[in-house]
């Protein structure tokens, strides 16, 4: 993605969403954003289309909202790439500060999983067990 479309696509640009990007590419697809409110409801409940495409379009405003301000950490700080520490840094940083500790802790257990997943591979691989399919 090009700076020109990153700032089309999250609004940076100062003159909000670009007219020529398609809906599919601004939102999550509404089946996950379904699924996540189906599971914070009783089994028997029912969501309407409205409420759905209504929380689909906030989700994906909160996320460019979060994004749009750790980009523009990591540029003034010249750097090209986003990572786990801004996007936390800015929801510090806009407001939401009760959320920045438990989401530090999943990504700290987050990391801790991928490096055992990546140990285990490797040892895998190293001693020539199949397990992995690779």
């Amino acid at each position: 993605m090009t700076s020109e479309s990153a700032d089309a696509t999250f609004g940076t640009s100062g003159q909000g969403m670009s007219e020529n990007v398609r809906e599919q590419d601004r939102f999550l697809p509404i089946a996950n954003i379904s699924r996540i409110m189906k599971k914070a409801l009783p089994a028997n409940a029912k969501i309407a289309k409205e409420a759905k495409e209504t929380v689909q379009e906030c989700v994906s405003e909160f996320i460019s909202f979060i994004t749009s301000e750790a980009s523009d950490k990591c540029q003034r700080e010249k750097r090209k790439t986003i990572n786990g520490e801004d996007l936390l840094w800015a929801l510090g940083t806009l407001g939401f500060e009760d959320y920045v500790e438990p989401l530090k802790l999943f990504l700290q257990k987050h990391r801790e999983v991928t490096r055992l997943v990546i140990d285990w591979h490797v040892c895998c691989c190293f001693v020539g067990v199949d397990a992995c399919g690779c």
